[in-house]
């Protein structure tokens, strides 16, 4: 970890909504044709265990995960387990992307972010916050459910500088251990989306859900009549689709956890890219370096390309 940076960038992480937004930049083209289109990944990065060493320690994956970003080319990205100094090591480089996202356990800079980047030349945040998957969402390191650790959202809407059109980008991390949790989180977390200011507008929610596509949580979020938290729920109004199963063409292996490890047949996909319907899904993957020693962490990252017409 590159210590330096923290003493350099503790103003930049403040939370967002306390930060003067910057001016706009010079807009970039739209499509000939009008449609929405974005590129986005969701990425676990481990957070910096001081405990592990040689090639799985921070110092030495920063240049990894940065690879896969540039190599990934996201317009819109979400990480999860990042702790302060790791954000500020990815902020520092990847000056071409702004920044939304704050620590779980006081909504400022202490534990893990679920945190988003965002083309800065190419989007407006108008829009943005963020809520704590408990009884008291607006309470920062919040927990009610039984989860072993503050769990959380981190969402904006952003304008397309060109065209003027919006979109909601949601981020979260599911609870590890907690079932009750996860489920009461997607309830939660469907309540917010059907509550935004612009609901005719597309939403992507990504995340490590800790949660295969199955698990009820999941399966709530995109559409299936499910039992959570012991009672029966009918279908969400507003179902999600899952981005690498809408693909056009279908990955092998399903696996995103792999903890450096070769890959292991039934392992499910539990970091996820779901958005509203309406999307066409015209690629979708899950990035694999192609040997443990090479990854950048012990989750593969997912990325979707899509357009809304």
């Amino acid at each position: 970890m590159n210590r330096f940076l923290l003493l350099i960038f503790p103003l930049l992480l403040l939370p967002s909504a306390c930060r003067k937004e910057a001016s706009a930049p010079k807009a970039v083209p739209v499509a000939g044709d009008d449609a929405l289109r974005l590129t986005f990944v969701s990425f676990n990065i481990r957070y910096e265990n001081p405990n592990e060493t040689g090639w799985r320690a921070w110092p030495n994956r920063i240049d990894r995960v940065v690879r896969t970003i540039r190599t990934l080319d996201p317009d819109v990205f979400g990480i999860q387990e990042a702790q302060h100094g790791q954000v500020a090591d990815l902020r520092a480089s990847l000056p071409d992307y702004d920044f939304h996202g704050v620590g779980r356990e006081d909504g400022r800079r202490s534990g893990e972010y679920a945190a988003i980047f965002f083309r800065r030349d190419r989007f407006g945040k108008t829009e943005s916050g963020h809520f704590w998957l408990s009884d008291h969402p607006e309470t920062p390191g919040s927990q009610t459910w039984g989860n072993s650790y503050p769990r959380m959202v981190s969402w904006l809407r952003l304008a397309d500088r060109a065209s003027g059109r919006g979109f909601y980008a949601y981020n979260t991390h599911l609870d590890h251990r907690n079932q009750h949790s996860r489920e009461k989180a997607a309830t939660l977390i469907a309540r917010r989306i059907d509550a935004r200011s612009h609901p005719e507008e597309p939403v992507a929610l990504m995340g490590d859900f800790n949660a295969g596509d199955t698990n009820p949580a999941v399966a709530y979020l995109t559409g299936q009549a499910v039992n959570l938290a012991g009672e029966a729920a009918g279908p969400w109004k507003s179902p999600l689709i899952d981005t690498l199963r809408a693909a056009p063409t279908q990955e092998r292996h399903w696996q995103t956890l792999h903890l450096w490890r070769v890959l292991r047949p039934g392992w499910p996909k539990i970091d996820h890219i779901l958005v509203t319907s309406g999307a066409v899904v015209e690629a979708a993957g899950i990035h694999r370096a192609g040997s443990p020693e090479a990854e950048p962490s012990d989750h593969f990252p997912v990325w979707a390309r899509m357009r809304w017409e």
